[in-house]
């Protein structure tokens, strides 16, 4: 027989006291998780959402615009929903104001949720999202950049904690031979999004758009990639019917053979 531990001495008990507290206080500097709202995408993430409190990196597939604005579209998708409480704003900021704002309007991004903010550089740009996050008063910072080092996410990251306010850094492609999520980055999730064929309808016209989404690194989880339709008026993500049928296939195979 195994013997039985020994009792805690003062000291030891004092000690796992203090690290429940710290324990505490970390929980409640993290904002809550914002769900995806699709099983088969938030069951894959270690907080299943994205960490309301956190940095999440973003880039495009390719520097082609059509990956470019699926990436922008993502990342505004992901805004939108995390502005749900009237009165609270956006902000993005920018080095060259290029945003479509048509575009954001028709995933739930109007002219009265987003105040945007331009900068002459990245540094600048950083320093604006710095500020915004640890505000605290805003609903979702955006940040366009081509370059951010590790000490640069860091600080993104600390901010966004402190202010308990998500932050999204969309890194633009510097160049055509290198991707911009290829360094070291303190984010907790870091996604690469890229256009991907559209259903055929049964009638003229075009279906509704489609995104390779691919996680490429997240905090305490692994990575992975789907094949998602893009961002409806309120800024969500669906899964092709294609897929969704397959997975209702799956489920009512599974409870037969049960």
């Amino acid at each position: 027989m195994s013997a039985c531990p020994s009792p805690l001495d003062q000291k030891q008990v004092d000690q796992l006291a203090a690290l429940r507290v710290t324990l505490a206080h970390a929980r409640a500097a993290r904002g809550p998780a914002l769900p995806f709202g699709l099983p088969e995408l938030d069951e894959r993430l270690a907080d299943r959402g994205l960490d309301g409190a956190g940095l999440h990196e973003i880039a495009a597939a390719s520097a082609s615009f059509t990956d470019d604005a699926c990436a922008t579209l993502f990342a505004a998708g992901i805004a939108a929903r995390f502005c749900v409480e009237p009165g609270f704003t956006i902000l993005w900021a920018v080095t060259r104001f290029d945003l479509y704002a048509p575009g954001l309007e028709q995933i739930g991004l109007g002219p009265d949720k987003i105040l945007y903010a331009q900068g002459r550089k990245d540094a600048e740009i950083l320093a604006l999202a710095e500020d915004g996050l640890r505000d605290g008063s805003l609903a979702c910072v955006v940040a366009e950049v081509k370059a951010a080092d590790q000490t640069a996410t860091r600080r993104l990251q600390l901010a966004a904690s402190d202010g308990k306010t998500p932050m999204l850094l969309y890194r633009r492609h510097r160049s055509r031979d290198r991707c911009p999520l290829s360094g070291l980055s303190s984010a907790m999730t870091r996604w690469r999004i890229g256009a991907a064929p559209s259903t055929s309808l049964p009638h003229a016209g075009l279906g509704r758009p489609r995104w390779s989404v691919e996680l490429v690194r997240q905090r305490n989880g692994n990575p992975f990639s789907l094949e998602l339709e893009a961002c409806d008026d309120t800024g969500r993500l669906a899964l092709p019917a294609a897929a969704r049928d397959r997975a209702i296939a799956q489920g009512r195979a599974s409870r037969q053979a049960a």
